[in-house]
């Protein structure tokens, strides 16, 4: 287990956030820049002491809040002065009813999108690393540092330069050119590593566990389990949004699997408050066909999730080694859901879809998740009669390379309205 020493011998504040807890045998830790279990190396979640007993006062409490995640400061890890300090502030952002793209699909019990791209750096990576921030302050670390497919780098940037960090943030060397500059304006170091996410991942695991790493707080590595958190406010919103209830099904993009079992563990703990009726739900976990090894492992009946090398022109998702992919198995399979891929050419076309029918334009991993919509729909697996949620995690000029090709202006013509007659445009 990589370990680093915490820089401050000030005691941490951390709201409700009472230990880090393992996911695999239960044992349980002082709060601390640590991912991985000393005893059976699995991994470290957030264990918390939650308000209970009250759940319409905690609602009137979480109504009266910021319009941010901050709202949500009594379930998340960070101190209760947080909306004071300073941070992007991400969060709240619309969930939209798509009624025309459910009149398209066929939907009848209510389609909402629930899009993300409205945070500070245009992805819900804003949220993770926004709760992180917070627990590198605790820590004393004075470099936020990550590895990343795109989003995350951005966000980290950002977040850093708001909150007065250095950062340093590491990425593929291919990466779509909207992500790479969005990474790099913020002024922090931005580092190209020659391969794909995994090889950037196994490189900031070696870089954590050395001296040239001292003082780094790596916000998907050794705060990975404060990081993780951030995700959870996608179910806390989505529920208050629909009137604090639970939404029938959601369908949410995997890369490395965080998301979605984070998102379950919200709705959990807003059945366990009291704060929403406790009734079924079920999750669906949406994969790119180039980059699918949870699908591939969920559609087989394996419990184990088989590394993949990453070909898709959705960079986001592009993990091909999902550290929570076994967890990801495991909800899908409780809550009655289900795990699909579409092909690229699928992505692109869902992507089209959503806007022509919603105004929203996505990035590859909306396209996923809009994709595999339309797919789970078709196949009778998605029940069209029930409440249903589908996220967009991105925003689409960041990936413009996906639709360029296929997408440019419906004509060009001279400068007359004779022109604009003989080119068939007039309506």
């Amino acid at each position: 287990m990589a370990v680093q020493t915490v820089a401050s011998t000030t005691p941490v504040d951390l709201g409700p956030a009472a230990a880090l807890s393992c996911r695999e045998c239960g044992e349980r830790f002082e709060l601390g820049p640590i991912f991985a279990c000393a005893s059976c190396f699995g991994p470290l979640e957030v264990a918390y002491d939650l308000p209970s007993g009250d759940p319409e006062g905690l609602r009137k409490r979480i109504e009266a809040g910021p319009d941010n995640i901050w709202r949500y400061a009594p379930l998340l890890p960070v101190p209760a002065d947080v909306a004071d300090k300073p941070n992007i502030n991400p969060g709240f952002t619309k969930l939209v009813k798509a009624d025309n793209l459910a009149r398209e699909l066929g939907v009848t019990g209510g389609l909402h999108i629930k899009d993300d791209s409205g945070n500070p750096t245009h992805s819900f990576k804003d949220r993770v690393v926004a709760i992180a921030v917070e627990a590198a302050r605790a820590f004393g670390f004075t470099t936020l540092s990550c590895s990343s497919t795109g989003n995350l780098a951005g966000a980290v940037g950002a977040a850093a330069a708001r909150a007065g960090f250095r950062s340093c943030v590491f990425i593929p060397h291919d990466l779509e050119q909207g992500k790479v500059v969005m990474a790099a304006v913020y002024g922090g170091e931005l580092v190209g590593i020659e391969g794909n996410y995994d090889d950037v991942n196994r490189f900031c695991s070696e870089l954590i566990g050395d001296p040239l790493g001292e003082g780094w707080g790596f916000v998907n590595v050794n705060l990975r389990p404060y990081y993780g958190e951030g995700s959870k406010t996608l179910a806390y919103e989505i529920c208050e949004q629909l009137g604090w209830k639970l939404p029938d099904q959601i369908v949410i993009p995997i890369a490395s699997g965080s998301q979605l079992t984070k998102i379950d563990k919200g709705l959990q703990e807003l059945i366990k408050l009291g704060l929403v009726e406790d009734k079924p739900y079920k999750i669906f976990g949406a994969q790119a066909e180039g980059c699918s090894p949870v699908s591939t492992a969920f559609k087989a009946g394996h419990d184990v999730v088989r590394p993949q090398k990453p070909n898709t022109i959705a960079k986001s998702l592009a993990i091909g080694n999902p550290a929570d992919g076994p967890y990801v198995l495991d909800i899908a399979r409780r809550t009655g859901g289900f795990v699909e891929d579409v092909n690229d050419e699928q992505i692109v076309d869902a992507i089209k879809l959503l806007a022509r029918t919603e105004g929203i334009f996505a990035e590859t991993a909306g396209g996923v998740t809009v994709g595999v919509t339309r797919k789970l729909l078709e196949a009778g697996v998605l029940d069209p009669a029930l409440t249903t949620v589908v996220l967009n995690t991105g925003d689409g000029l960041k990936t413009l390379d996906a639709v360029a090709p296929t997408t440019g202006p419906s004509a060009t013509i001279r400068p007359s309205l004779d022109a604009f007659r003989d080119a068939g445009l007039a309506g």
